[in-house]
C-alpha cells in the first residue's frame, strides 16, 4: 500500500515509503504512520516515535550528515541489544534492524519505545520531592551496570564485539593521542589542563595488573538512564554507542565520577536532578555495586581517576571546536569548566 510522508519529517533522513516496504517484509503490522515525532536524546543520532499498525516503534538511525563511523555503531547497538534481550539487564528491546543503507541511506533499527522518563530534562514530583527516591535512582543505577558487567559475553556471542587485550594499557595512550587532535582546530591554544601530566602519569603507574573483561557501556551517566515515573528503578539504560568488551569496572568509574554535586559546573549537565541532589554517597555506590558483582573492588579509585581523565578529554574537544566556529563558544567554556573539575577531582583522588 501508499505509504504517505509525514510533513515535519525530512524523507532524506527516513523514508517513509522505504520504511513501510521493508517492514512490510519484516512481517510486522502494516498500515500508515500515525504519530510521528522525533526525540531527543544525549548524541547526535536521530531517534523517531511512531505508530503504525496498532504498534507503536522508535526509529534509530545515525545523524543527517553521517560520520564515518556512524552506520557501525547503529548495527553493533543493535547486535548487542538483541544479545542481551533475555537478560536481566534493562535495555530497549530492538524489534527488528536494517543492515541495508539503500533502504534511507543508512543502517537503522526499530524498538520498542520506553516508558520512564530521563533525569537530565526532566525530574517528576515524586522524584523531586523526595531525597530518599533519588538515592534509590543512584543506586538502581549502580545495579544496572553491576548487572550488565556479570554476562557472560561469550555465552551471548559476542566474542568479537571489541578487544579486550590491551584494553586498561591502551587508555591513557589513546586518549593523550585524542587530546593531540584537537591541535587542528584553529585558534585553539591547547590543553591548559595543570594536572594532566601528573594525572596520567599516576594512572600508568598504579594501573591495575589483573582484571576480567566483560560487557561495558561505555556512557553510563544517569543522563543516559530512563527512569520509572512511579519508582526509583531504572526503566532502560540507552545510547549504546560506546558499549564494548573491557572492563566493566570502568563503568562504575564513570558513575563514580559523573556523580553530579550540587553547587559544581558538572551539576548543570544534569539538570534539575543536580540542583537538588541526594544521591547515594560514592561509598555507597561501591557497596551497592558490590552487592550483584563478584569483582574485586579494590581499584576502584583507579577507575574513577580513569573516567575522569577520559570524559575531561572527551569534553575538551569541544571547547577546542569553540575556537574554530564548530560550537558555541559559551558551551565551549562551560564545558572547559568541567574539565577543570574532572582533572581536579582526579588529582585529589590520586593523591
Amino acid at each position: 500500500m501508499a505509504v504517505a510522508q509525514p510533513v515535519d519529517v525530512d524523507p532524506e533522513i527516513a523514508d517513509f515509503a522505504a520504511i513501510g516496504t521493508w517492514m512490510d517484509g519484516q512481517g510486522l503490522p502494516e498500515g500508515g504512520f500515525d504519530r510521528v515525532v522525533a526525540l531527543g536524546g544525549g548524541t547526535q543520532n536521530v531517534m523517531l516515535r511512531f505508530t503504525r499498525g496498532g504498534r507503536d516503534y522508535v526509529l534509530r538511525r545515525g545523524p543527517r550528515h553521517l560520520r564515518a563511523k556512524s552506520n557501525e555503531v547503529i548495527g553493533r547497538e543493535a547486535r548487542l541489544l538483541t544479545a542481551i534481550a533475555g537478560t536481566d539487564v534493562r535495555s530497549p528491546r530492538v524489534i527488528a534492524a536494517c543492515d541495508d543503507t539503500s533502504v534511507i541511506g543508512a543502517v537503522f533499527y526499530l524498538m520498542d519505545p520506553i516508558r520512564g522518563f530521563n533525569p537530565q530534562t526532566e525530574l517528576p514530583d515524586l522524584h523531586a520531592a523526595d531525597p530518599e527516591i533519588r538515592r534509590r535512582m543512584g543506586l538502581s543505577a549502580v545495579e544496572a551496570i553491576a548487572r550488565l558487567g556479570a554476562l557472560d559475553y561469550r555465552a551471548l556471542g559476542l566474542d568479537d564485539y571489541g578487544r579486550p587485550d590491551g584494553f586498561l594499557e591502551r587508555q591513557v595512550p589513546r586518549w593523550l593521542r585524542e587530546l593531540d587532535s584537537y591541535g587542528a582546530n584553529a585558534g585553539y591554544p591547547g590543553p591548559r589542563i595543570p594536572e594532566l601530566d601528573r594525572v596520567g602519569d599516576w594512572l600508568e603507574r598504579h594501573r591495575p595488573r589483573t582484571w576480567t573483561p566483560g560487557i561495558m557501556h561505555g556512557d553510563c551517566h544517569l543522563a543516559n538512564m530512563m527512569f520509572d515515573y512511579d519508582g526509583p528503578e531504572v526503566a532502560a539504560m540507552v545510547d549504546w554507542e560506546m558499549s564494548t568488551i573491557g572492563d566493566p569496572l570502568l563503568d562504575l568509574g564513570w558513575q563514580l565520577a559523573t556523580r553530579p554535586e550540587p553547587g559544581t559546573a558538572g551539576a548543570g549537565l544534569m539538570g534539575t536532578l543536580g540542583t537538588v541532589g541526594g544521591l547515594p554517597t560514592p561509598a555507597e555506590m561501591i557497596e551497592h555495586y558490590g552487592t550483584f558483582s563478584d569483582r574485586d573492588l579494590g581499584a576502584v579509585t583507579w577507575y574513577t581517576v580513569l573516567a575522569c581523565f577520559k570524559l575531561g578529554i572527551v569534553l575538551e574537544g569541544t571547547y577546542a571546536r569553540a575556537f574554530a566556529g564548530k560550537a558555541p563558544q559559551a558551551i565551549g567554556d562551560y564545558l572547559h569548566a568541567v574539565t577543570l573539575e574532572l582533572f581536579g577531582r582526579a588529582d585529589r583522588l590520586a593523591e
